[in-house]
């Protein structure tokens, strides 16, 4: 390895640290909001609140901070070929199972509170993303891992598979992000304390994304 690729090697690691504090950092501040402030998180409950908590929690653990864990783990750790796949295909599986959990949730919310399903931009956005998402996880198992396409096929899809799982992020991030701002404007918060600690998260939220992309960026370099 040259001087630039370990360079490269070291930016992309510590790029790798920030977004991990900045996603703990947001898991913290979302599990604060929606604990203390919002009743708790219960999928199964006949509080309709409750029931809608679970679906900004599952989908940020899974289509934002598992998808962009799986897309550090792969891009930054030194491993075989087949174990970085591995990781990757199976933190994308978990970030699929958590996604359709919360895709569940808010329908299950909207259906007690006999409100409108996919009327905002944020659904729009959200429901399109987590589409896009799941074509996005059958594509790459069947093209990189079982039956596995040939080589030339690999070779050709890769560049079309990196880009497509970086645009994916940012779109669950602007998801999370007016997500956040729609539901803030539901409660009327305002200059409230909750308003703030909303801000924040979807701050760190935003931080973790470009922070995800910056070291998979840096780490093709290597």
């Amino acid at each position: 390895m040259d001087a630039g690729s370990t360079i490269h090697k070291q930016s992309a690691s510590r790029l790798t640290v920030i977004a991990h504090l900045f996603g703990i950092l947001a898991i913290i501040l979302m599990l604060v909001w929606l604990l203390h402030y919002r009743g708790g998180i219960e999928y199964d409950s006949d509080n309709p609140d409750r029931v809608f908590n679970a679906h900004p929690f599952f989908m940020f653990c899974g289509l934002i901070f598992l998808a962009g864990e799986a897309m550090m783990t792969y891009k930054t750790i030194s491993s075989a070929m087949i174990v970085q796949n591995s990781i990757h295909m199976f933190l994308h599986l978990i970030a699929l199972c958590l996604g359709i959990a919360g895709v569940c949730a808010v329908f299950r919310f909207h259906d007690m509170i006999q409100a409108e399903d996919v009327y905002s931009l944020h659904s729009w956005v959200g429901l399109s993303t987590f589409c896009l998402f799941c074509l996005q996880w059958v594509l790459g198992f069947f093209t990189f891992m079982f039956p596995k396409a040939g080589k030339q096929t690999r070779a050709c899809m890769l560049p079309w598979h990196v880009c497509g799982g970086r645009a994916l992020l940012y779109m669950a991030t602007c998801t999370a992000l007016t997500g956040l701002i729609e539901k803030a404007a539901f409660l009327e918060l305002k200059h409230h304390c909750e308003s703030h600690l909303i801000n924040f998260t979807g701050l760190f939220i935003l931080l973790f994304g470009i922070f995800v992309d910056l070291s998979v960026a840096i780490a093709r370099y290597v």
